[in-house]
């Protein structure tokens, strides 16, 4: 007879693929979210055009931060939730609220069985609803949104411009900006870039990606005269 040997279960214990920084902002007439496209394999800029953008459903849209393999299982889960829902038709919809919740609740339990999902998830929805949530479960709701470094370098700036009567377009313009900072100055960050747009009605729109425009390095050569003298 074979002998059969059992291998143990592997967790992950570290990112391997990540992406980098969320931002969201939450305007007059809705709720805009934005991320740069690559997903980075250590400090190799591996895949340059990958989305991090999922709307499991009608009037809601989630992006994350972090590992990409356990964002797609997030995806997937998140995909499931609302596919069960769909089969008890009694008439009710999950909220991006309850999402927002449903995904705290479910990061605080992988994390207590030291199986963690390593990323940062931003959830906006109908109803003008932001919210993040990371990977120790740990949810807030808010209307200013940045995960990983973009917390230090764009959560400043966001504060900075966000006022009660900002629109999408200005919210986006804003977080351009933002992105911008992020190139500059972050060397996990990619100058091609995506948005979503979520209306207080529920109207979801998904851009495709698309480049930043009006780069400036001025500073830059400015910075390197500096060093040489």
């Amino acid at each position: 007879m074979h002998s059969v040997k059992l291998v143990p279960c592997e967790l992950t214990t570290e990112p391997i693929v990540t992406g980098s920084s969320v931002l969201g902002v939450q305007c007059a007439d809705g709720v805009v979210l934005a991320c740069d496209t690559l997903a980075s394999y250590g400090s190799l800029a591996r895949f340059q055009r990958v989305t991090r953008f999922h709307q499991p459903a009608a009037g809601v849209v989630i992006a994350g931060g972090g590992e990409y393999s356990d964002l797609q299982q997030l995806f997937r889960i998140t995909d499931n939730v609302y596919r069960q829902e769909f089969c008890h038709e009694d008439g009710w919809e999950l909220t991006p609220r309850a999402l927002h919740q449903y995904l705290s609740r479910l990061l605080y339990a992988r994390r207590s069985r030291l199986d963690p999902l390593y990323n940062t998830v931003a959830v906006a929805g109908k109803g003008r609803f932001l919210g993040m949530v990371d990977m120790y479960g740990t949810a807030i709701e808010t209307n200013l949104v940045a995960t990983g470094i973009g917390t230090l370098l764009a959560l400043p700036l966001l504060r900075k411009r966000w006022h009660e009567g900002l629109t999408m377009d200005d919210g986006l313009a804003c977080l351009e900006d933002c992105l911008r900072v992020l190139y500059y100055r972050d060397c996990r960050a990619l100058r091609t870039i995506q948005v979503a747009k979520v209306s207080d009605s529920g109207e979801t729109f998904i851009s495709e990606p698309y480049d930043l425009g009006n780069l400036q390095w001025k500073v830059a050569h400015a910075v390197t005269e500096k060093l040489m003298i």
